[in-house]
């Protein structure tokens, strides 16, 4: 038998999964099974394998439009899913899925070419999340735990947005997320 945050989760992602992706050409619930896959072949632990598949569920938490940040709207989702993933899942979830904006940020950073890497709508949603780290942001960031982590997230993040691409339906995902409960 399921705990009741999974099949809450499993509900959220039928109901409104199917909306867009923020101007990519994917549906959120094709993103974030994209994301798990990545980290379940790049051999992530379960909790990481969750936070892949959880990292951008605050999209499904609010009711602004799917194109909020060419609006200029930051939806803030990075906090949204923390805040509601923080009372069920271990630190080893929620603090991958806080950071992955801040990721983004420090890649852009510390990695030559990153930037150029991203989509259009991740440009224009990295300006409406502080940009580019500055050197006492890259120095905060790096003291977090899970840093690594979430950079790992982010890159996968960054990859999941590959319009009809076969993957694993979220049933692959449960024993992850069931592993990973506090």
């Amino acid at each position: 038998m399921l705990n009741p945050i999974t099949k809450q989760i499993i509900d959220l992602f039928e109901s409104k999964g199917g909306s867009m992706y923020g101007g990519e050409a994917v549906t959120q619930l094709e993103h974030a099974l994209q994301a798990a896959d990545l980290a379940k072949k790049n051999q992530a632990s379960d909790s990481l394998i969750a936070a892949s598949l959880l990292h951008d569920v605050g999209h499904l938490l609010h009711d602004l439009p799917e194109m909020a940040s060419e609006d200029g709207i930051d939806d803030i989702h990075e906090e949204l899913a923390a805040r509601f993933l923080k009372d069920y899942f271990v630190e080893a979830v929620t603090e991958p899925v806080k950071l992955h904006v801040q990721a983004k940020r420090y890649l852009c950073a510390v990695e030559p070419g990153y930037y150029e890497s991203l989509s259009q709508p991740s440009k224009t949603s990295l300006a409406l999340q502080g940009g580019i780290m500055v050197d006492q942001e890259i120095e905060d960031f790096q003291r977090n735990p899970y840093y690594q982590d979430a950079v790992s997230l982010r890159k996968w993040d960054d990859l999941a947005k590959v319009p009809n691409l076969d993957c694993p339906d979220l049933n692959e995902y449960v024993a992850s997320i069931e592993k990973s409960l506090k």
